[in-house]
């Protein structure tokens, strides 16, 4: 079987006007993004969610130890308002016709084994 693709689904953006600390200029971008893995036979939405803040004019990311007291105070409050989806998992329709051949495969075995069809 082949590992799940994981995949940063977008939940929330906001433009900052805080200054940035590289370039001081006020275009600041805030992205929260949560986690989801996608397989075959299932799809799960997990409960990790993680951020970004990128100023638009120079390019660069914002790590948290660079962050001013005042973009501290913004993440804080867009971290709050932010709603992730509820970790799940979702079964596909391939996962429910291997259960459905499965038992078929075991339902047939018995009835061939209980008529003396097949003997061990």
């Amino acid at each position: 079987m082949t590992m799940a693709i994981e995949k940063l689904v977008l939940i929330k953006e906001a433009e900052l006007t805080n200054n940035c600390p590289e370039c001081f200029n006020q275009d600041l971008k805030l992205t929260f993004y949560q986690k989801h893995r996608f397989a075959k036979l299932y799809h799960r939405i997990t409960n990790e969610v993680t951020h970004q803040i990128i100023c638009n004019k120079c390019g660069s990311d914002i790590y948290p130890a660079k962050w001013t007291d005042d973009i501290e105070r913004i993440f804080e409050y867009y971290q709050k308002m932010m709603q992730p989806e509820k970790s799940s998992l979702k079964l596909k329709p391939l996962f429910y016709l291997l259960v459905l051949i499965f038992i078929a495969i075991i339902g047939i075995g018995g009835y061939l084994f209980s008529t003396g069809l097949i003997q061990f």
